[in-house]
């Protein structure tokens, strides 16, 4: 079957501006639409997808995944941001608490930030050793050609910041009552350290970019284009066909039959609006 041939948004801004709310929006509906196709087609198929978003603090993975994941099933679409490993968890294999969370026929999953935080966070942070870091980078290339080889579609995205949009993007949360609880210390001392991260992004991209299991690099300084970019590479990585449907019609409601609405002293939201 062939891919669905890539459409581009109908855009209003010239290359290198930013993309504009009303064409984003156009364009953004009618990949959602898509997605909903790709969604019961993954049913239908029972196909195993597996999407890893990586990169830095405020390159815009949770609004690119909210972007791709808002108008599709969440027990399709599976959406995974593990916390820190437990105790028990730092002593198991590194793996193992990632495996149970592969899909299984008729699911996509999708990690905010995945097992290559041993290759990023855990390694500049010093959560894991040097020696650690490097066992984790000769065996990823091992373990994903083995869940490829299961039948699990892997897809993996970089998103890619500049320091200048980054440095405006993590401001713009410290005094933002909405975005505050997004920057923590964590992601400051990440700030600090850009070039450790880029050392460790440089050796990650040469052990693991491989033929069977690529990285995609998303340009994310416009966060609308990128999530566009990434929904819509998506939708052309997996071959699909939009299902036929009977056509929908609602129901005769039925009468009421004697029953009257009760007189009960219902307490009602207060509205303010």
């Amino acid at each position: 079957m062939a891919k669905r041939e890539e459409q581009t948004a109908d855009r209003t801004a010239e290359p290198g501006q930013k993309l504009g709310e009303k064409a984003y929006q156009k364009e953004l509906a009618r990949l959602h639409g898509e997605l909903v196709h790709l969604q019961e087609w993954v049913v239908k198929k029972r196909l195993r997808v597996c999407i890893l978003f990586e990169g830095r603090d405020g390159a815009g993975k949770g609004g690119t995944i909210k972007a791709l994941t808002e108008r599709v099933s969440p027990r399709v679409f599976r959406v995974f941001a593990l916390p820190a490993p437990t105790e028990r968890e730092k002593s198991q294999m590194y793996f193992q608490r990632y495996l149970p969370l592969l899909p299984a026929a008729g699911e996509i999953v999708v990690f905010d930030r995945s097992w290559y935080n041993r290759a990023g966070v855990e390694r500049v942070m010093g959560f894991c050793t040097q020696e650690q870091a490097t066992e984790f980078l000769r065996g990823v290339p091992l373990i994903e050609r083995a869940i490829i080889d299961s039948g699990t579609i892997l897809i993996k995205f970089w998103l890619e910041v500049s320091q200048k949009e980054q440095t405006r993007r993590l401001e713009g949360r410290i005094n933002d009552p909405r975005k505050v609880w997004k920057l923590s210390s964590m992601d400051l001392e990440s700030y600090r350290r850009w070039y450790d991260y880029s050392r460790a992004r440089d050796e990650m991209f040469d052990m693991t970019d491989t033929p069977e299991s690529p990285w995609f690099v998303v340009r994310s300084d416009d966060k609308k284009r990128a999530r566009l970019n990434v929904i819509s590479h998506l939708l052309n990585t997996i071959a699909y066909a939009p299902l036929p449907r009977e056509k929908i019609a609602l129901p005769t409601r039925q009468k009421a039959q004697g029953y009257q609405d009760p007189d009960y002293p219902y307490r009602y939201v207060t509205e303010k609006f």
